[in-house]
């Protein structure tokens, strides 16, 4: 259309930083206005937008208007998604919480990493790039409307949403305050940060290892990379479920952090050792899949931690996944000139292993359940 590659490189960082302000902001907004009010502004928000955007931006080559556009387009869906994701901690038992979560991050993989990957493939050679954008109203209004009218009676709670201008102000600071005045709020940011590095590092690093020095093709790489995508769906169920009955901290100590510090050597270390091999390659993408998962209760450690304010606890949570999409790169970037890809790898290891450390200080009031259905009030210690 036109557009040099750093116009479109620059739609789509402009995209991600007001996403990130929208995902850190969301949880105290949806606690002071109210879930479904935020949903609902996210959601009229991104159809609006994007059809500014579509008409105004794209459809008249107007670049100024497509950053504008788009950029506020950034900032609906995770005031959509996190609204929804405050509106489970509100509502659903703590004791049940992990499996909530569990349950949300499998239709996010979903929606994103295969409705939001392999659809466009399907209709892109039908309608077109322009047609495909044009049809994503369609599901989004469809997912908006199925929301409004089911969660509309959800008897969330409303004791922050009449409260005096300086007291809302109060409460959006703690988004950012909270950080320094719980402790275990700050160590429970770091090892959400550490939680997804191999996430978001393996996808810049690892196709210089598979591609560039062992002979994958690309599409090889991919489906390899599919393959972990794939994997978490069922993953983020399991764990959400396992953490109730084995503890939230102690699941995140040795399935996440030592699973993950396992399996990220092994991504490694296999392929280099077999060779071009693209059934072996699947195991360490199995096993990634499969431990990174394992870090699904962290979403309900977080307001546990802070049961006062659970707004600003999740905007926490959502500050510290974004700060993982930008640490991890920044990490490959310093070591790979120094260290090799095997640098950033041990790097990454070395992390979860201090996450792991980390594990053992954090203190987790978890709701006791086991088999004989513990009341939903009984608390069981920090689960070590």
């Amino acid at each position: 259309m036109g557009f040099t590659p750093a116009q479109s490189a620059m739609v789509f960082t402009l995209y991600g930083l007001a996403a990130g302000l929208a995902a850190w902001a969301s949880g105290v907004v949806a606690e002071l206005i109210t879930p479904q009010k935020a949903m609902l502004i996210g959601f009229v928000t991104w159809v609006v937008m994007h059809a500014l955007f579509m008409t105004l931006g794209l459809g008249m080559r107007n670049y100024p208007l497509m950053l504008l556009f788009y950029g506020i387009r950034g900032l609906a869906y995770p005031l959509f998604i996190y609204s929804f994701m405050l509106m489970l901690v509100q509502v659903v038992p703590r004791e049940r919480l992990a499996a909530a979560t569990g349950w949300f991050w499998a239709m996010y993989s979903i929606g994103i990493g295969v409705v939001g990957s392999y659809l466009p493939s399907l209709t892109i050679p039908a309608f077109g790039e322009t047609g495909t954008l044009w049809m994503a109203i369609a599901w989004v209004t469809g997912g908006g409307l199925i929301a409004f009218f089911s969660l509309r009676n959800v008897p969330v709670d409303r004791s922050r949403v009449n409260l005096p201008l300086k007291e809302k102000m109060t409460e959006m600071s703690r988004a950012v305050t909270i950080l320094f005045s719980n402790r275990d709020v700050f160590y429970a940011c770091l090892i959400r940060i550490i939680n997804t590095l191999s996430l978001f590092g393996f996808a810049i690093v690892m196709p210089l290892l598979f591609v560039d020095r062992l002979g994958f093709t690309i599409s090889e790489w991919l489906q390899i990379w599919a393959v972990f995508f794939f994997v978490t769906i069922f993953t983020n169920i399991f764990w959400g479920i396992m953490g109730e009955y084995i503890g939230w901290i102690r699941q995140v100590r040795w399935f996440g952090c030592l699973g993950m510090a396992i399996s990220s050597l092994t991504f490694y270390y296999l392929p280099v050792w077999v060779g071009h091999n693209f059934w072996v390659a699947m195991i360490p993408a199995v096993m990634l899949g499969t431990f990174v998962a394992a870090f699904v209760p962290m979403t309900a450690v977080f307001p546990t931690l802070e049961p006062h304010h659970r707004g600003a606890a999740i905007s926490i949570y959502n500050l510290s996944a974004g700060m993982s999409n930008f640490v991890a790169p920044a990490i490959a970037s310093l070591i790979l000139p120094f260290f090799d890809i095997v640098g950033v790898v041990w790097a990454y290891t070395g992390l979860y292993l201090f996450a792991g450390g980390l594990t053992f200080i954090i203190k987790v009031p978890q709701p006791k359940r086991d088999k004989h259905k513990a009341s939903p009030r009984e608390m069981s210690p920090a689960e070590q």
